[in-house]
Formats: structure tokens, C-alpha cells, sequence
């Protein structure tokens, strides 16, 4: 093996490992010498001892981002192509996610050790989302490394303008590709890649969507926050009785209206804050016994995170006003920050006000597409609670 090019060092204020890829700044000595973001560096301990090789960024929160603790390993092209494929792998030979569906996670950051990337597949799209300045001055190699697994795919990349920010760099996307059809579990739906969506489509549900579907049968569906319709569209295709989408945002309810017609299915998408519809609803005497829930993420700043939570509370208590005794309930968090321990609390609080009893089924995640780290808790930010409510 070729002995790595030497790079500066940073040393950490402790001398444990960091226990997480993620080392804060207030864990570091800056570098006498003016870094560029995004650069790579070793990392030594406070004793001088090798921790590993990182992204530095001496702007950001996040300082380092720990790539590989092997004292051999080079961080360049083929560092990047050796793990770009070994995730390609576990989606294509361990989950055969190609027989389920055209529309999957290639890459999930710290989940397969590419911290600050993120990759979807969407039928012959590559849509890349950069979370750091260091990933960025890697593009092209991790643009040529997913070509050789999906040759001729088109590619688009961004990055939110809060990440360029934070992580100081200028991520300039091409041109947004125009909505175009993926697949899942038999079903057609249209991906829609740069309208602020998350990357197009919303992936990490895929599985759960399907089981929902399955409990759905024969039953009337409000779907509130629902985004493209996937939920509301699989119930309908499953065999529930009827189905209502709820979101404020008037462009996607287009796209779900798309989804529910490409595939033959009656769903009612209406347009308004999800508090003034249920209230409307529940004062017409309506009820509606197979409910979801899956609000947007809520915070990304961990001091508002019991805010969030007051929200989720806000919103799941007000959700059991239209669920008869009996009724089916899948409540989802995207909010990373918040634990499925403290998610859970929040539910049982919402049982006891409502005086209602939440029986829960399954606790689910996102599919295993979305793989996370034993030492990334923050990986796992899906939960998906379903639950039955008496």
C-alpha cells in the first residue's frame, strides 16, 4: 500500500477518542497555520497519539469529520470510489432494492462512512446533495465514481443555503431536471429533484408506506402533511375505501394529483393547514379511522428541540379528535435531533390529556437503504409509530 501523503495536523483537547465522526470545535486546537475549508488533516490526540484523517473546517461547528481511522489509509479518488461502491453493493446485492423499486438511497452520509454526502437514485437521475465544504472539493471524483454503477445517468447536485454558509463553500447546481416517473412496489410516481423537497422523493418511507397500505384496507385515509400523495395513493391501490391529502403547499399537491391519476386511484388533495382542516373536519361530525402524520423536519438547531416536540404534541393530540375508537394511526418524526425515547413520551403525554389509550404496534425507521452508524445515533433521525387508538 502506498504510504499517505503527508497532510497538517490538528490535534484534539482530549486525549480519548471522539466516539463519533463528528468532532466540535470547542473539541479542537485550531491549527496554527490558515486552513482552507474542506480540507483534509490527521488527527492526533492530546497525547500525540493518530486518531484518524478528516475533513477541516475552521468556520463550521462541525471542525472535523472523520473519514478513516486506519493509520494507512490515502484520502483521494480511489478512497472515494472503494466506498461509493461498497454501498452500491449492500442496496444492489444484499437488499435487491432493484426488484422493489428504481427509486433508493445510493449513499447515506455517516452510514456508509461518507460524511456530508448524500445520494438518490431515481430511475436513470443521480440526485447529490453535498453537506460539506470537503465532500464538495471531491465532486469529481464522486461524480466519475457513480457513473461507472449508473452509466449514463443524468446527475444534479446542490446544497442548502444554510450548509454552504456554515461550511463555507459555493456549491453552483446544474440546471433542475424536469419531474420524471420512478417506481415502487408496483406503483408510478413522479420525482420532482430542486423544488425543495428533500432530494426529489421521499425514499425512507417506501416500506413503511406499503405497510400502511396493508392495515389501510377498507378504511377512510387522511393523509395530513402528504406531500406527493404516497401514502394516500398506496392505500387507495391496497383497497382503502377513501382517501384525503392534506398540505399547504399548492405546488406538490399537484404532483400527488399526477400520482393518484398515473395510477388509477381517486384521492381527494386538498390545500390548507392541516389545524384549520382538522378542526373544520371534526366540527362536520367527519371521522376518518387510518390517519397519518408526517410533518417536515421541525428543527435542525438542538436548543429548539423542545419546541419541536410541543409541536409534535400540538399536532398528534389534535389528530385524535378525527380517530374513532378503533382507528389506525402512523405518526412520523424526520426531526434527527429528536430521540424515538422522547418521541414516544410525547405520544403517551397526548394519550393521557386525550384521555384516550395509544396502543402502539411497530416502531419503525427508514428503509434499509438508510443504514446508520452504532455511534451516529443521528442517522436514525425516521420514526414511523404505528399505533392503534381506543
Amino acid at each position: 500500500m502506498n504510504t499517505p501523503a503527508a497532510l497538517p495536523i490538528v490535534r484534539l483537547k482530549s486525549d480519548r477518542s471522539p466516539g463519533h465522526p463528528w468532532v466540535w470545535s470547542a473539541q479542537v486546537h485550531k491549527p496554527e497555520a490558515k486552513l482552507p475549508p474542506g480540507s483534509l488533516v490527521e488527527v492526533h490526540d492530546a497525547r500525540g497519539r493518530f486518531v484518524g484523517r478528516a475533513f477541516w473546517n475552521g468556520h463550521a461547528r462541525i471542525a472535523l469529520r472523520l473519514l478513516d481511522t486506519h493509520p494507512d489509509a490515502d484520502i483521494d479518488a480511489g478512497w472515494i470510489a472503494a466506498r461509493i461502491a461498497r454501498a452500491v453493493q449492500l442496496r444492489r446485492d444484499w437488499l435487491q432494492l432493484d426488484a422493489v423499486s428504481d427509486a433508493w438511497r445510493v449513499v447515506h452520509s455517516e452510514g456508509d462512512d461518507l460524511s456530508g454526502l448524500i445520494v438518490d437514485r431515481y430511475a436513470d437521475v443521480l440526485v447529490i446533495e453535498y453537506f460539506a465544504a470537503g465532500m464538495w472539493r471531491f465532486r469529481e471524483a464522486i461524480h466519475a465514481a457513480l457513473l461507472t454503477h449508473f452509466p449514463g445517468a443524468q446527475l444534479y447536485w446542490f446544497a442548502e443555503s444554510h450548509v454552504q454558509k456554515q461550511e463555507s463553500f459555493d456549491c453552483r447546481s446544474p440546471e433542475v431536471p424536469a419531474p420524471f416517473e420512478v417506481h415502487e412496489h408496483g406503483l408510478r410516481f413522479h420525482a420532482a429533484p430542486g423544488l425543495g423537497h428533500k432530494t426529489g422523493f421521499f425514499a425512507d418511507q417506501r416500506d413503511n408506506r406499503r405497510r400502511f397500505a396493508e392495515l389501510a384496507k377498507g378504511r377512510r385515509v387522511l393523509d395530513l402533511c402528504c406531500n406527493a400523495g404516497g401514502f394516500a395513493v398506496h392505500a387507495m391501490a391496497a383497497g382503502a375505501r377513501e382517501a384525503v391529502g392534506v398540505d399547504l403547499d399548492a405546488g406538490i399537491l399537484e404532483v400527488a394529483r399526477a400520482n393518484a391519476a398515473a395510477n388509477g386511484v381517486e384521492v381527494s388533495f386538498e390545500q390548507s393547514d392541516i389545524f384549520d382542516w382538522v378542526r373544520a373536519a371534526v366540527a362536520r361530525g367527519e371521522r376518518y379511522d387510518a390517519v397519518i402524520l408526517d410533518p417536515a423536519k421541525l428543527t435542525r438547531d438542538r436548543s429548539k428541540v423542545m419546541d419541536a416536540l410541543k409541536k409534535y404534541f400540538a399536532m398528534n393530540r389534535m389528530a385524535l379528535d378525527i380517530i374513532p375508537p378503533g382507528g389506525l394511526l402512523l405518526t412520523c418524526s424526520c426531526t434527527g435531533l429528536v430521540g424515538e425515547g422522547e418521541f414516544l413520551e410525547m405520544l403517551r403525554r397526548v394519550a393521557l390529556n386525550a384521555g384516550r389509550e395509544i396502543q402502539v404496534l411497530e416502531v419503525r425507521g427508514a428503509g434499509a437503504d438508510h443504514p446508520f452508524r452504532t455511534d451516529v445515533p443521528e442517522g436514525r433521525y425516521l420514526k414511523a409509530v404505528f399505533c392503534r387508538v381506543e
